[in-house]
């Protein structure tokens, strides 16, 4: 049984705890995190780069920080791991990373020894869950990455991944909007693949509380005006940039 590859919190364990969600359909509701180590794609604006801007890897980030892989990754068994989520106690779990779908093997087999608990995952949407995993899944969030994450649409814009998760009604679609210009590529998107209404975000990209606010106040009015919902970040304004919030 292979361990997973957590992050790590402010004091070096597994990055593992009770919070609210703070974003997409399910925002504001208790439930239990854990964040995986390692992604396959590399946003310039990513926050939780500690998860895959290790040192040694010269793929660009605004902050320009690379971090030590020890101090940053732990291997946990799903049995622990899933020992550490049974006792805070929450009904719900959300499953987050990074990109968590790199792990199908050992979150399976985590969520095997959980099996009362709900499961939602936050993924780039270039994965596919393995079907050990898919069947216990009650909610995908999908965060497709557009042009200015600094991703190759080729690598961050799948198709037969896309159409897939189009087509599955537990998907949600959260896209982050940097500058009104990415809303066009939203609707393009949206136009091609069909999203089902009220399946589709638009999030503010920013780490504080004042940025998300300023984008929000251009960001309201394009989500009227073209039928899609808002993800406003509450741990942000909760309890600002840190790890395990």
């Amino acid at each position: 049984m292979a361990d997973l590859i957590l992050a790590t919190n402010d004091d070096g364990g597994p990055e593992i705890f009770a919070s609210l969600q703070g974003e997409g359909p399910s925002a504001g509701t208790p439930v239990a995190f854990i964040r995986l180590s390692r992604c396959n794609l590399a946003c310039t604006w990513c926050d939780t780069a500690y998860t895959w801007h290790f040192e040694g890897d010269e793929r660009p980030h605004r902050d320009g920080v690379t971090y030590d892989r020890k101090a940053n990754q732990v291997a946990v068994s799903p049995a622990k791991a899933a020992a550490k989520i049974a006792a805070l106690g929450q009904k719900r779990l959300v499953i987050t990373g990074g990109e968590p779908l790199m792990q199908c093997g050992p979150i399976a087999d985590m969520l095997a020894i959980l099996p009362d608990i709900e499961v939602e995952i936050e993924t780039n949407g270039t994965t596919r869950a393995s079907s050990h995993v898919d069947i216990r899944v009650d909610q995908y969030n999908v965060s497709p990455k557009l042009s200015h994450s600094g991703n190759a649409a080729e690598l961050a814009l799948i198709e037969e991944r896309l159409e897939h998760y189009a087509a599955d009604p537990r998907a949600f679609f959260k896209f982050v909007i940097a500058s009104p210009d990415d809303i066009e590529e939203v609707r393009e998107l949206d136009r091609r693949y069909r999203f089902k209404p009220g399946h589709v975000f638009l999030m503010p990209e920013g780490t504080t509380s004042a940025a998300l606010r300023d984008k929000q106040e251009w960001l309201s009015r394009h989500c009227v005006e073209n039928g899609y919902r808002m993800s406003d970040r509450l741990h942000i304004h909760l309890y600002g940039d840190e790890r395990g919030t």
